[in-house]
């Protein structure tokens, strides 16, 4: 990791699940880490760790031109890692305005002060949900990104503009397309794992919005982190600037399968989920395939499931008996 020693790098969207994550991995290596805040939550894991200590904190919003213009230069940042999005697919249905806000404006705008500044390296964080509803599974980085919900649209957009600016202005960007990203440091409760976690630590049956038979990829927070550091690493090279990549499992499951393999790891088999079926503006059945990524970044996921929901299960217990 000497790569990062004394580079300087922003983070947006540090205070979520991979960013929290991502920040102190970058801190260790001796990176200069300037993170772009919109809102203080002290229930972060990057402020609740106290990793933030080390770093720069610039005040803004993606949205806002001279606020990432600010971000940029006056922490002289050369790598950008950009993660900052409303994330949640749910929340994109209820509220697709302020998710095209978000994850639209504030990706061109990002891009657009990058392009201004000279950003050497700019990593996206994509999603499998950029591809849309395909018949045809995995996905593969040639398939178009043709999403067709709110928050899929919105990852279709980022990825083209990313490619708008790739190709027309030659800005140094890769696109990170990653399954279900899961881990510790999730507080997002709506989303299967941290939802199902707290239930069944609180003795309660978890509940599945859907008809439990969506079928996702499921990726270690740790190996998403990976992920990013391969692809701005290498991101000089031909074969990787400019393009995307897809980072998932060798097989999806079942979100039910998922839940029950969690009220397992966590003691509680006999709690049966309720399905609730009312999912709505969700993709059915996802699927990555990852050998681009193997080929050109060498990356293969090192947490299976369960080792990965072991340590995630053992985090919920730490940090839910601090809430309480």
């Amino acid at each position: 990791m000497t790569f990062w020693r004394d580079r300087s790098v922003l983070v947006t969207g540090a205070t979520g699940l991979v960013g929290s994550a991502l920040v102190p991995r970058l801190l260790e290596s001796g990176a200069r880490v300037t993170v772009l805040v919109r809102d203080w939550d002290p229930q972060s894991e990057l402020i609740h760790s106290g990793a933030v200590a080390s770093c720069r904190v610039v005040s803004g919003r993606l949205e806002s031109l001279a606020d990432v213009e600010r971000a940029l230069v006056e922490h002289d940042v050369e790598t950008v890692f950009h993660l900052g999005a409303q994330t949640v697919v749910g929340t994109g249905y209820r509220s697709p305005h302020a998710t095209f806000e978000s994850n639209i404006r504030g990706s061109y705008t990002l891009f657009e002060a990058c392009r201004r500044h000279g950003a050497r390296r700019v990593v996206v964080a994509s999603s499998d949900k950029a591809y849309g509803e395909s018949a045809v599974l995995p996905y593969t980085e040639e398939m178009p990104a043709r999403g067709r919900y709110p928050y899929d649209v919105s990852k279709s957009c980022t990825d083209l503009l990313a490619s708008c600016y790739a190709h027309t202005y030659e800005l140094p960007v890769v696109v990170a397309r990653c399954g279900n990203i899961y881990g510790e440091g999730d507080l997002n409760w709506s989303r299967l794992i941290p939802g199902t976690i707290r239930s069944v630590l609180a003795g309660q049956t978890p509940v599945i919005r859907s008809d439990g038979l969506y079928r996702r990829d499921y990726v270690y927070v740790a190996d998403a982190v990976d992920a990013y550091l391969a692809m701005a690493e290498k991101i000089d090279l031909p074969e990787i600037r400019g393009g995307a990549f897809n980072f998932g499992p060798a097989a999806s499951l079942t979100v039910l399968e998922v839940a029950r393999t969690v009220l397992g790891l966590a003691g509680r088999p006999d709690l049966e989920p309720v399905i609730e079926n009312t999912a709505r503006g969700e993709i059915r059945d996802q699927h990555l395939d990852s050998a681009k990524a193997t080929r050109l970044l060498a990356w293969k996921p090192r947490w299976p499931l369960e080792k990965g929901l072991e340590k995630t299960i053992a985090w919920y217990r730490d940090r839910l008996s601090g809430l309480s």
